[in-house]
């Protein structure tokens, strides 16, 4: 059974973190439009809308898989998984704060520049990079 919660976990964490690093992305090129540019606007906060309603679901996905495991491999107890669960919940914080960051945008509220989106979009590696390591390391 925990091979079939990996792979699924494997799935989702994948495509979950693509989504994660493009929508930032798009919030990069949407910071970039000109004013009077409407049309390239509205074209990129309609990619960034489908892409977060199409993102959502496979973090769920993560997420739960994400929390199955730890019980049916006995892991529960061991401080790897409870930070790595930690992580978890950070990422699933960046998450809501893109939709939020998708919200300013449809309401013509951004207040960042182009530069702030694109160390803004670092986050997900750094977090991913340290989940890596735990999972393959199993320090404490």
């Amino acid at each position: 059974m925990y091979l079939w919660f990996k792979l699924l976990h494997v799935f989702f964490i994948i495509s979950w973190f693509a989504g994660l690093f493009y929508l930032p992305r798009i919030y990069v090129n949407l910071a970039q439009v000109e004013a009077g540019n409407r049309g390239e606007y509205l074209r990129l906060l309609g990619m960034a809308e489908r892409l977060f309603k199409f993102m959502t679901p496979l973090g769920i996905g993560a997420v739960l898989t994400g929390f199955v495991i730890p019980f049916v491999t006995g892991w529960w107890g061991m401080g790897w998984v409870h930070t790595k669960v930690t992580l978890g919940v950070v990422l699933l914080g960046y998450h809501f704060y893109c939709y939020r960051l998708l919200l300013d945008f449809q309401d013509n509220r951004n207040r960042y520049s182009h530069k702030w989106f694109r160390v803004f979009n670092e986050i997900p590696v750094v977090i991913m990079v340290a989940a890596l390591y735990l999972v393959v390391f199993k320090p404490f």
